[in-house]
């Protein structure tokens, strides 16, 4: 039953009720039983080795290409510590991710945002620059429900942008914790799978299929990358999280893992009807692209509608959203990204209500 409490858009995590607990007490279980010293030990800086065996084992890889993180944001910071010096130019999808914003704005990079389209990042732009001589390091691409977009890159682009890597020397980073959610359309190869030139590095993590807390991520790439990601790693913290490592590969190995996909997938396009449903009736003018998976919702208001002002009445109304600016470089004002994972679809129709609301006291000023 939906009360005043406040509803949340603004976080991109499942919410408890979707999450498998009793599959995660079975698997904690486990490790501790059945595989104690290897759970409570210090481990090594590649990660617990059977879960890196059964991730290689997943993407038919050598295990020598896999190594697991303390969730994926650590994945990628050791990638862009590796590959990225202040003053590297990267290419990154606009709007993208904000932490990969921060995150390589630290680093000093020289950032240059492409275009993202409802079918992903617009190749014949990026072509053209590179035509014109832009030589990047590294093209950061989330091709799957795209954070904060929800935008999936298409086959002819994927294609498109090895090509591009190879032609041109590049590293691109696939960054994929989403591939799993995917609740309706069929699946696409991953670059990592069609990659003949060694150009890609690809990230994924358990947190959106397994739970947000067990802060579990993994880099696959070529042997020599991950090889001096290692070394990063070694130097860093001797080695990551084995207890949570062995929970996760206990869990995925019992089979829960695809009992918590279904869940989630299912809870998933719940929700996401629901709000394009709720957008639809108090937003009408609201565009917008229904993703086909993932937790986030791409939603563009008439150019006169500043977001930050509506971000301001909606918190007075008890609903929270992220600004489209937090996503962007430039522009965007009138722009939002919506979380549908972490809330029920009646919160849903009732935070959009409230939304609604909070527009029009905008409107009526």
């Amino acid at each position: 039953m939906v009360t005043d409490a406040t509803i949340s858009f603004a976080r991109g995590a499942p919410s408890l009720d979707i999450v498998d607990v009793e599959g995660l007490q079975e698997a904690a279980a486990r490790a501790f039983s059945q595989d104690a010293a290897r759970t409570v030990a210090y481990g090594t800086s590649v990660g617990f080795v059977p879960l890196r065996e059964w991730i290689a084992e997943q993407h038919a890889v050598p295990v020598e290409q896999v190594l697991v993180t303390n969730g994926s944001m650590q994945a990628d910071a050791f990638l862009f510590s590796l590959l990225v010096q202040a003053g590297d130019t990267v290419v990154v999808e606009s709007p993208t991710y904000d932490r990969t914003l921060l995150n390589l704005r630290q680093r000093g990079a020289d950032l240059r945002p492409v275009a993202l389209r409802p079918d992903g990042i617009d190749v014949d732009a990026l072509a053209v620059w590179l035509e014109d001589g832009l030589r990047p390091k590294l093209a950061h691409i989330i091709p799957n429900f795209q954070n904060p977009a929800g935008y999936t890159l298409s086959a002819a682009k994927r294609t498109r942008v090895l090509e591009l890597a190879a032609e041109y020397d590049m590293t691109i980073f696939e960054d994929d914790p989403y591939i799993s959610i995917r609740f309706e359309g069929e699946s696409l190869p991953t670059m990592l799978e069609q990659d003949k030139a060694g150009k890609v590095v690809y990230a994924s993590s358990f947190s959106k299929t397994v739970c947000p807390g067990i802060r579990v991520g993994y880099l696959v790439g070529p042997q020599a990358v991950i090889a001096q990601v290692q070394s990063l790693a070694t130097n860093t913290y001797i080695s990551p999280n084995m207890v949570a490592q062995s929970i996760v590969n206990q869990f995925c190995r019992s089979g829960r893992l695809e009992q918590s996909v279904q869940t989630v997938r299912k809870a998933l396009r719940e929700r996401r009807d629901m709000l394009v449903t709720a957008l639809e009736r108090e937003l009408p003018e609201a565009r917008f692209e229904p993703p086909q998976g993932g937790y986030f919702m791409w939603v563009e208001l008439p150019e006169d509608v500043d977001v930050a002002q509506l971000e301001t009445a909606a918190g007075e109304r008890g609903v929270q959203l992220v600004k489209g600016t937090d996503f962007l470089l430039e522009g965007g004002s009138n722009t939002m990204r919506l979380a549908y994972s972490g809330v029920t679809p009646a919160e849903i129709d009732e935070g959009v209500t409230r939304l609604g609301d909070a527009l029009r006291s905008l409107r009526s000023r």
